[in-house]
């Protein structure tokens, strides 16, 4: 079975390649919205359509139909289109893709902004609180809603984030007779909230301003929520912290468990500066799962920070056996077990994976060491994280200590190293 896909641009009128109209002139049956099969409706004369059904039962209905299907899409299928989700359900040589103008590229064109110096994200079916993650000064935004994010949450959340003097361009119905652009301060968005066209495109510019939502790895202790106050209850502080990233170094598409995750801060960073990488924290302690919640809806990771609440030194029966393979796993906290969580992750992660621990007290450091020396095929690294912070004592600055942390990096090697060093 053949599935052509075409992409019908910013228009009312059907734009389409010669390569396009013949894709649709051979396909008995379109699949589309009302609104796209409004635009080529001169084309489809004799031809069975069907109203796009929800993705759920796309495939079926694909799958039902013996000859070439049309799928209709909006702009560029395989740009935050349609397209993608059409690569997991079919083999590639089964889809044909005809690509037009995108909403996105036409606001680009509309407002003068090189594409290539703006941002994408789509919030359509995703969390509001996304937009968290790129919240930052000095960013142009290109923005897909829905319903829940519309330009006056949009406009609400910049504001959250201290982001004051951000503007909001909305492109409205573009290519349709009706376009229209306008341009509103956050503050008169959220005052008044007007209505805008359904088909519309927003346009974030951040400005200048500096707000509290992080631009670079190390977010500030203040800024978590935690058991004991802001900043001062059972996270990983924002020095050992960075050593830590820097040791898993995160990447997209991983798999990673952050284990005794406590508030949070470990597993907040790794999901905010990797939004494509699934982070799993487990923790079972109920006020700090509280606060761990409460970050993850704070900076707007809740699409990749899945809390896990129980205990993870259960390893057989417990909450790990019932989550995807790790390729990397940070351990914060092991509820005294330590050696048999060791055993369990190291024997769960893949050739490659890396798992890194931190040890304060005596017991747990020498744990790491005896698991350091019985494999010395591996590739260990250790450190200490010393800190000093400046205070005040009497009107003077002095600096007082805090509680050294052991970090233990360990990777597993790849079979050809184990045999080439054997």
């Amino acid at each position: 079975m053949r599935i052509e896909v075409i992409g019908l641009g910013v228009s009312a009128e059907p734009h389409l390649s010669p390569e396009a109209q013949q894709a649709l002139a051979d396909c008995a049956l379109v699949i589309g919205s009302e609104r796209q099969l409004a635009v080529v409706s001169s084309l489809l004369e004799g031809k069975n359509t069907q109203i796009l059904p929800p993705l759920k039962e796309l495939k079926a209905l694909i799958d039902a139909h013996c000859g070439p299907v049309c799928l209709l899409a909006s702009g560029d299928p395989l740009w935050y289109g349609i397209g993608r989700w059409l690569g997991k359900q079919f083999e590639a040589d089964q889809l044909r893709f005809h690509p037009a103008v995108s909403s996105i590229q036409a606001a680009c064109h509309q407002l003068g902004l090189s594409v290539q110096d703006c941002e994408v994200l789509s919030l359509h079916g995703r969390p509001l609180g996304k937009l968290r993650t790129r919240l930052q000064r000095n960013r142009t935004l290109i923005i897909l809603t829905d319903a829940q994010s519309q330009p006056h949450h949009i406009a609400q959340e910049a504001l959250s984030a201290g982001l004051t003097d951000a503007r909001l361009t909305v492109c409205e119905a573009l290519g349709y007779p009706y376009q229209q652009i306008r341009t509103f301060s956050v503050s008169k968005l959220v005052d008044e909230a007007p209505e805008f066209d359904p088909l519309h495109v927003t346009v974030l510019e951040t400005g200048c301003q500096a707000g509290w939502l992080p631009t670079f790895p190390g977010i500030e202790d203040r800024y978590f929520r935690t058991d004991r106050g802001e900043g001062r209850g059972m996270i990983t502080k924002r020095e050992v912290r960075l050593q830590i990233l820097s040791l898993l170094q995160p990447a997209a598409g991983e798999v990673i468990w952050d284990i005794g995750a406590g508030c949070g801060s470990v597993a907040v960073e790794l999901a905010y500066w990797t939004p494509q990488a699934q982070v799993y924290a487990i923790e079972h302690h109920q006020d700090r799962l509280n606060c761990l919640d409460a970050n993850r809806e704070r900076f707007g990771v809740a699409s990749n920070l899945i809390v896990i609440a129980g205990r993870a030194e259960q390893a057989q029966t417990g909450v790990l056996s019932e989550l995807p393979r790790p390729d990397k796993v940070f351990i914060g906290g092991s509820g005294g077990e330590l050696p048999a969580l060791l055993a369990s992750c190291w024997q769960d992660l893949p050739e490659g994976g890396v798992l890194v621990a931190s040890a304060v007290m005596e017991r747990t450091r020498s744990n790491l060491l005896q698991f350091m020396e019985a494999h010395p095929e591996l590739q260990s690294e250790t450190l200490q994280v010393m800190i000093n912070r400046g205070e005040s004592l009497a009107g003077q600055l002095c600096y007082k200590p805090a509680i050294p942390v052991t970090l233990f990096r360990f990777r597993k090697p790849f079979t050809d190293e184990i045999v080439s060093h054997g």
